[in-house]
Formats: C-alpha cells, sequence, structure tokens
C-alpha cells in the first residue's frame, strides 16, 4: 500500500500542530494566581512561616535555605551541603519540612540590611523573565505598596517590585 506524498505531508503537519498544543498546554503559566490564594495559604499556614521567620532571625549565619540544594550562609555565597558549611542536618530538616508544609522552596534574607525576611510562594517564567511573589516580613512598612496585586498587574510595564499587606508586619511582594 502506497501513501502519497500529499498524504503524507498532511499527516505530518496534523502531527506538528498536535504537538504544539500539547506543548502549549503543558507549560506552567506565567500568570501568578490570584492574590486570594496566596493569602488563603498564608493564614492557613500562619504559624509556620512565622516559625520559618524566627528561625532564620536567630541562623544569623544563613542567607538562605532552599528546600532542594541546601543551605546558603554569608560565607559560602552559594548554597551548600549542610555538613559542608558546618549547619546542623536537624535544623536543615526542620526548615525543609516548614517549607514542605507551606508549598515553598526557599526562605530568604533581602532587602537594605537583609532587613526582610522572604518565603517564595510562587515564581513562573524563564531565564530574565522571571516572576516572583513571596510573603515577606519587614521590620518596617514599605513605601511602595498597592492595594491589590490583581489592579497592579493591570498597571502598565515595565514595573517596578511592590508589596501588598497582609497582616501586622507581614506583606506579598511581587515583582510583576
Amino acid at each position: 500500500m502506497r501513501i502519497s506524498l500529499k498524504r503524507m505531508a498532511v499527516l505530518f503537519w496534523s502531527l506538528v500542530a498536535v504537538l504544539c498544543g500539547l506543548f502549549v498546554l503543558a507549560l506552567p503559566s506565567n500568570r501568578p494566581p490570584k492574590e486570594k490564594r496566596f493569602l488563603e495559604n498564608f493564614y492557613a499556614h500562619r504559624a509556620a512561616f512565622e516559625r520559618l521567620r524566627d528561625m532564620l532571625l536567630t541562623d544569623k549565619q544563613v542567607r538562605a535555605v532552599y528546600a532542594r540544594s541546601g543551605v546558603e550562609t554569608t560565607e559560602s555565597g552559594l548554597p551548600h551541603v549542610p555538613s559542608e558549611v558546618n549547619f546542623p542536618a536537624n535544623r536543615y530538616s526542620e526548615y525543609r519540612g516548614l517549607l514542605e508544609q507551606i508549598g515553598s522552596t526557599q526562605v530568604f534574607r533581602a532587602g537594605e540590611g537583609n532587613s526582610m525576611i522572604c518565603i517564595s510562594v510562587w515564581a513562573g517564567g524563564f531565564g530574565g523573565d522571571t516572576r516572583h511573589v513571596d510573603n515577606c516580613w519587614l521590620d518596617m512598612p514599605p513605601a511602595n505598596q498597592v492595594s491589590s496585586l490583581s489592579d497592579f498587574y493591570k498597571t502598565p510595564k515595565p514595573r517596578r517590585p511592590v508589596f501588598r499587606h497582609i497582616d501586622g508586619n507581614w506583606y506579598l511582594w511581587a515583582d510583576w
């Protein structure tokens, strides 16, 4: 049985179209979830967020803890296995457990003089076009606050990072 060249071309391009459609459907969205979801997650796991903040405030030599790649200290510059930076394995396990509980991959210090403690809650995109939403604790209210992330996302680009107040010293931080 012979298949005509024309029929093979139609089959080929149909297959290409189906694969492109599947590829687009499989890609993660660059749009963050609604802020309501972030707020619900914060209130449902507030004790875990506060415990992570307290731990990082206590562990002054730690810049960041990554659930998958280890601990970054003020001396290491990059994440390392806890034993390589003289960090207790049980303490790292506690960080990882709390991060897993809230659906996060990292807790880190940020801002001027490392005055913010942030916990990643969403990231999307690729390379230099990655967007983030973090839950951050600040010792002083930030100047660049918005009342709604949804409204912020509707403003023209380029945008500067902003904070959306949650409760007390807790804020959502967004850079998209």
